[in-house]
């Protein structure tokens, strides 16, 4: 119960960026001047696609970046499926399957990580 409590905290901070479409651009992190993280790809165009009122730029590209990091691109291209429907996450941690268990054990630690780290863009 903890571990589905804590995943839908961390999709929760991830949800305030909304949904988006799946096309994969060429992702390009980086540390701006001031230390903010900020990236583009296929999180960051979902993040910002519903318009959402918690989904700056920023944000949204420090979520990118925290993605870039610890998700391949094909983890991002299937978290973006969350970003439209957020039920997939719970489909995906009680699927019988082991890669969809693995998958909700990385993107879990990621949201959590991006909502950490980019708190307070």
């Amino acid at each position: 119960m903890k571990s589905v409590l804590m995943g839908l905290a961390a999709l929760s901070v991830l949800a305030a960026c909304g949904g988006g479409n799946r096309d994969v651009a060429t992702r390009a992190s980086f540390m701006a001047p001031s230390s903010t993280l900020y990236a583009t790809g296929p999180v960051q165009r979902a993040c910002l696609a519903q318009d959402r009122r918690a989904a700056s730029k920023a944000r949204c590209g420090c979520v990118q970046a925290v993605a870039d990091r610890a998700l391949s691109a094909g983890e991002q291209r299937r978290g973006v499926q969350a970003f439209k429907d957020p039920h997939k996450l719970q489909v995906w941690r009680q699927s019988d399957r082991a890669s969809d268990n693995a998958f909700w054990r990385t993107w879990k630690a990621f949201g959590q990580d991006a909502a950490r780290q980019c708190r307070a863009t």
